[in-house]
């Protein structure tokens, strides 16, 4: 997803409600929100970035923002939001990457699982 407009509030709510069905409803593994347009964020957009990403990861999906500005990053910190749950990238293609290795890993781990469930049934 990108966005290339500065979001007001009720876009954003709307944003939140369209990715996290969309994820539910293709069991995507990756959500990348690219905000390089986004030259001015408040706590509330702060707070759905964060929304977004702590839903998607309940629907088993990791979050990766990109193209964050600076000044979009000095007013996150000022205002105090964490964004827990939210993987930053510098752009798309190494947020691609991010997203790709932590799908994988996640595969892995969910492989190493099976199997040591196989043993102990065994």
């Amino acid at each position: 997803m990108s966005i290339q407009v500065d979001l007001y509030d009720r876009l954003a709510l709307n944003l939140e409600a369209d990715l996290v069905q969309m994820v539910n409803k293709t069991s995507a593994k990756g959500v990348l929100i690219d905000i390089s347009a986004v030259s001015i964020v408040d706590s509330f957009m702060g707070r759905i970035i964060g929304n977004i990403a702590s839903m998607s990861k309940i629907l088993d999906a990791e979050t990766v923002v990109v193209g964050m500005q600076p000044a979009v990053a000095i007013t996150l910190i000022e205002l105090g939001l964490p964004l827990k749950g939210v993987h930053t990238a510098l752009d798309m293609e190494k947020g691609m990457r991010l997203l790709k290795s932590m799908i994988d890993e996640t595969e892995e781990d969910a492989d190493e699982d099976q199997t040591a469930d196989d043993l102990i049934t065994e």
